[in-house]
């Protein structure tokens, strides 16, 4: 919206310097940056499921408590919530997975940095149409996320499971190009959200648990196949831009993030389709 032109130079100048202290985060050569910062909401944008979940859970019952104004804006895509972080818009994201993030990072000349691990979504494999993964076969047909990271994964989870066979060395980051032995599968590449309102026109669809939840389905029970968390790498993490992870603010929400009431909250809400993945982030 544009300032109408008869305002005086002098309102509109007022209205420029609120607008800018309001919507970008303070730098070192603010006057009382630290109290600024201290004393601001953290604006955190998240997927509606899990992530947006949970902090609201943290905004409604704990934040408070911590001295933390915490404002939780969602997103449905994977792209938004960094580019939000990267322009400032937004001052932290809790979305993504490490392998995600890095590849993000170098294809978008973005430098966005994890901070700390929540939670993990185990990938599942669903279908309307059948009832096991021995039940797919030559012509079936299944959906991937499109998505480099996610993709790999999705691969790597029909291979574990025997729904085709990958070229040696080919782990988490295969594509396509990897598959050694199709078994006559034919895939479909989507992007990771609308999948869910394409299961039914496929014979099966790899789908990430927050997308997968968010759609009703129950990973725990309603997956024919379904990533393990013990040692998963793919842990989703509070992220912000480079810099700011020092924020005092920032530091509040990840140890609230990492409490014993998110755990209980975690645990309760999802009943094992999402299991929490406390600590420091690896590299």
């Amino acid at each position: 919206m544009r300032t109408p032109v008869k305002l005086s130079a002098a309102l509109a100048a007022t209205a420029l310097t609120l607008g800018l202290g309001a919507c970008s985060a303070p730098s070192d050569s603010d006057a009382g940056s630290g109290e600024a910062a201290a004393d601001s909401p953290l604006v955190v944008a998240a997927s509606p499921t899990p992530h947006g979940d949970i902090l609201n859970y943290v905004k409604d019952n704990l934040a408070k408590d911590a001295g933390l104004k915490l404002e939780v804006k969602e997103f449905d895509d994977y792209v938004l919530p960094n580019t939000a972080t990267e322009s400032g818009e937004v001052d932290a994201n809790f979305f993504q997975h490490k392998p995600y993030l890095d590849d993000f990072n170098e294809q978008k000349g973005t430098n966005i940095v994890p901070v700390v691990n929540v939670e993990v979504e185990p990938l599942g494999l669903y279908s309307e149409k059948l009832d096991a993964v021995g039940d797919l076969k030559a012509g079936s047909t299944v959906a991937l996320p499109d998505d480099a990271t996610n993709e790999g994964r999705a691969l790597k989870l029909l291979a574990d499971n025997g729904a085709i066979e990958l070229k040696a060395g080919a782990g988490s980051e295969a594509t396509l190009a990897d598959v050694k032995d199709d078994k006559g599968l034919e895939f479909k590449e989507l992007e990771a959200a609308q999948i869910p309102t394409r299961l039914a026109d496929v014979d099966a669809a790899v789908i990430n648990g927050n997308y997968a939840i968010g759609a009703g389905l129950e990973p725990a029970t309603d997956a024919i196949a379904l990533e393990k968390a013990k040692g998963n790498p793919y842990a989703n993490f509070l992220a912000v831009k480079a810099g700011n992870e020092d924020d005092p603010r920032v530091q509040k929400l990840a140890k609230l993030l990492n409490s014993d009431e998110v755990k209980k909250f975690i645990e309760d809400k999802y009943d094992g389709s999402i299991l929490p993945a406390f600590g420091p982030v690896g590299s």
